[in-house]
């Protein structure tokens, strides 16, 4: 092999370049015999030695084969990172779901808790109202009975008056005598014996 063999194989070395120096080492050690004992010839040897353009080829074919597996292998990686981003963007959104869900919850049992309290309230206020209203009621009432008594004592109290009134006059009419009413205008009434 020349130096420039030699650059080619440096340049296409795969892992350190240890395959790539087996190989050529190899070939080396069986002298061109191919890689069999006994002289077997392939294909690709035509005589005893490969040619620069099979050598390069076989280079140049190992190394796409080894670009290709990069690749693969590049690919299967970001597939991996892919699902582990999606797994994690998923369990975060879960999570988040998960603490939506309790936050509403406990909103809803507070709203239920607070219409609870306030019906309670409205409850107390209204019995305490109905309380009020008796009360009202029965004051209504009793100042109503009161108002009657009083107007009935002040109609008694007329009455007895009146009935004062007219017994005097009947008493003062009784002890005068005879008596005979005289109007103020015009002439005195004829008396009558």
């Amino acid at each position: 092999m020349d130096a420039g063999e030699l650059a080619l194989m440096k340049d296409n070395e795969f892992g350190g370049g240890s395959f790539m120096w087996i190989f050529a080492l190899l070939i080396l050690m069986f002298g061109g015999n191919g890689f069999g004992f006994g002289g077997n010839r392939g294909p690709m040897m035509p005589g005893n030695y490969a040619t620069t353009e099979q050598m390069t080829a076989g280079f140049n074919n190992q190394a796409t084969q080894n670009q290709l597996q990069q690749i693969a292998l590049s690919s299967a990686n970001n597939n991996y990172e892919t699902a582990q981003l999606i797994n994690g963007q998923t369990n975060t959104l879960m999570q988040q779901n998960n603490t939506n869900l309790i936050n509403a919850i406990q909103g809803f049992n507070q709203v239920n808790l607070t219409i609870q309290n306030q019906t309670n309230v409205l409850a107390q206020q209204l019995q305490a109202l109905q309380a009020k209203m008796d009360s009202c009621c029965c004051e209504i009432k009793t100042q109503m009975l009161q108002d009657r008594l009083s107007d009935q004592q002040i109609q008694n109290a007329a009455l007895k008056n009146d009935i004062s009134n007219f017994q005097q006059s009947q008493y003062i009419l009784g002890q005068t005598g005879r008596w005979v009413g005289w109007a103020t205008s015009g002439s005195q009434a004829a008396a009558t014996t």
